[in-house]
């Protein structure tokens, strides 16, 4: 129902996303765009080009007077940095001494320098660091934005916090409640908890005086998304399979977990499985929520909460072995200006992520080409519901 697709370089001159299927009338706020390309911007450990980048969103089409038309939309953010890589960077053809400025050639381990090399038979890293670069998730967290406009819409917010960077966590056992999280843009580290976001900026600093880098683990919720949305009937509708997708298509993402996740490994399913109550009061719900909202490839009422492992920063201080590509001696990685952690960061980048699968699901679901028809057909479904559950 939805799709993006971004382009740009990390150097070139800007960043682009079209995204085709938004429904018509969706309010559309550019600075709270741009209040979420500076929360991707942030966080402790952060490097020297968030310093240089001021991420502000351009809307070149598919909406008018605040409101999307129904029509694909297309965005664009600058990349300031570019005018220090003009000649570099140009699409026209330059001269040899341009080409070899910032030229790289000894790949980076664990960074897509080497494989991508390999893919596209190119001894210039630079074909592809700029674009495997992570300053693309500066375009997805622009799509990411227009999906949260449309969940808004229907009742639906999305938030992330941190819950570990290197050995620093926060306590784990309990997950942390939806009320906490609507203050983690007040950490440095987007924690939830006082105390566990101390130890994480300890844990940064340490890391950085050892010119090393650190990754962890962070968290997305989702709360007030319907029952019914994603499919059991085929492997590739699943919510869960394409939440975990959207989660490591993220640069350094290594591992994705849905709930309780890897406990699941090892507890007995007495104490895993969430119990399934109703009352009055609350109507149908459960007594915990170790499935992480998802159940059978779908939506089942609860809080959709998954969690992402975040791996260290390839680009290193002290760089790692390597070797030179065109010469096969042996040398260090090369480096280039980086970052110490970007978990805070990542986290941004995940919500936009998540909010991009649950609004195309929702729309999946209950379709319709402008938003006051979805709407309409949410609460019509939303009112089947309650009758369904009212028979005794």
């Amino acid at each position: 129902m939805l799709r993006f697709l971004t382009a740009g370089e990390s150097h070139g001159p800007a960043l682009t996303v079209t995204v085709d299927g938004l429904p018509a009338g969706v309010p559309v706020d550019r600075a709270a765009i741009d209040a979420d390309l500076r929360r991707r911007q942030g966080g402790y450990g952060r490097g020297g080009r968030m310093k240089i980048e001021t991420d502000t969103v351009e809307v070149l089409g598919g909406v008018r007077h605040g409101l999307t038309l129904g029509s694909p939309v297309s965005l664009l953010v600058r990349n300031r940095d570019h005018q220090n890589w003009a000649d570099v960077m140009s699409p026209d053809p330059q001269p040899d001494a341009a080409r070899a400025r910032r030229a790289l050639k000894r790949p980076r381990p664990g960074h897509a320098d080497l494989s991508g090399a390999l893919k596209f038979l190119t001894d210039d890293l630079r074909n592809v660091l700029e674009r495997a670069s992570a300053r693309e998730t500066t375009a997805r967290v622009a799509a990411g934005a227009l999906a949260r406009f449309l969940l808004a819409a229907a009742g639906v917010e999305v938030r992330s916090h941190v819950l570990r960077i290197g050995a620093a966590s926060v306590a784990t056992g309990t997950p942390v409640p939806w009320e906490k999280l609507g203050t983690v843009e007040e950490s440095p580290v987007r924690c939830a908890e006082t105390e566990a976001g101390a130890a994480m900026i300890a844990e940064i600093d340490r890391v950085k005086k050892a010119g090393d880098t650190v990754g962890g683990v962070f968290e997305v919720v989702v709360r007030g998304l319907p029952p019914g949305l994603g499919s059991f009937s085929q492997w590739d509708r699943r919510l869960d399979g394409r939440v975990a997708q959207a989660l490591m298509s993220i640069p350094a993402i290594k591992a994705v977990a849905l709930g309780a996740g890897f406990q699941g490994g090892e507890t007995p399913g007495s104490r895993f499985h969430d119990e399934i109550l109703f009352d009055d009061e609350r109507g149908l719900h459960r007594g915990s929520n170790r499935a992480g909202g998802l159940e059978g490839g779908v939506t089942n009422g609860e809080e959709l909460r998954a969690q992402a492992v975040v791996k260290p920063i390839p680009t290193l201080v002290t760089p790692l072995r390597s070797i030179d590509l065109r010469t096969k001696e042996a040398e260090t990685a090369s480096f280039e200006r980086s970052d110490t952690c970007v978990v805070p960061a990542a986290g941004v980048v995940g919500e936009a992520m998540v909010a991009w699968v649950a609004a195309d699901a929702l729309l999946e679901k209950f379709g319709g080409d402008s938003l006051t028809e979805l709407l309409d057909h949410l609460e019509a479904t939303r009112a089947r519901w309650r009758e369904f559950l009212e028979r005794r």
